[in-house]
């Protein structure tokens, strides 16, 4: 039977059942966006790549248990665990102050996909998004997370909803306190976000 047209619920299903290739399915469908949001987190990529792998080790773990009890999105549920493979890894590290965005930043000049445009333009690009990182880092941790959800992570209101366990009108209101809260912290650190 061909996966790849079949839902998500069926898909776990089969996985529960043990057929290899329904599982192998739900990895590849999700594996992005799952490792974006380890990713934008963790600022790390060998660390993210090492909690994504956990994170899908017990997916599969879970799944061959029977203990996939969701009535949600497969998504989330898989999200939840990575976020709290996250927080154990933080808890265990105590250092969560200690990573910063530079360490995943990539040397602009060995680039090939810069070779064609200004140089000065993408240092200065690269300079905003970093200032807007250190930024959303500053905001209480519910509308971070609505942030990065959205912005980095490219998840709708409703999947945001179901992830954090909020209502989408509670998800659309911290989005829009975290705006409110990044202009003022421009303003008070009088940066300037645009290019010249």
């Amino acid at each position: 039977m061909k996966t790849n047209n079949v839902d998500d619920y069926q898909l776990v299903e089969e996985a529960i059942n043990g057929n290899k290739r329904s599982i192998e399915t739900l990895i590849e469908r999700h594996k992005n966006k799952v490792y974006t949001y380890i990713l934008l987190i963790v600022k790390k990529e060998q660390l993210a790549e090492d909690i994504f792998q956990e994170t899908f080790i017990k997916v599969i773990k879970s799944l061959r248990k029977g203990k996939y009890q969701e009535k949600g999105i497969f998504a989330s549920w898989v999200i939840r665990i990575a976020h709290n493979l996250i927080i154990d890894y933080f808890r265990k590290a105590k250092h969560l102050r200690l990573l910063s965005s530079e360490d995943t930043e990539v040397n602009i000049f060995n680039s090939s996909r810069f070779s064609d445009t200004n140089i000065e333009d993408n240092i200065i690009e690269n300079q905003i998004a970093s200032d807007v990182r250190k930024l959303i880092d500053l905001l209480p941790e519910d509308q971070k997370q609505v942030i990065l959800l959205r912005h980095y992570g490219d998840f709708s209101f409703k999947e945001i909803a179901d992830q954090t366990g909020v209502s989408i009108n509670t998800a659309l209101g911290r989005m829009r306190y975290a705006l409110i809260n990044l202009r003022k912290l421009i303003e008070e650190k009088k940066l300037n976000l645009t290019k010249i």
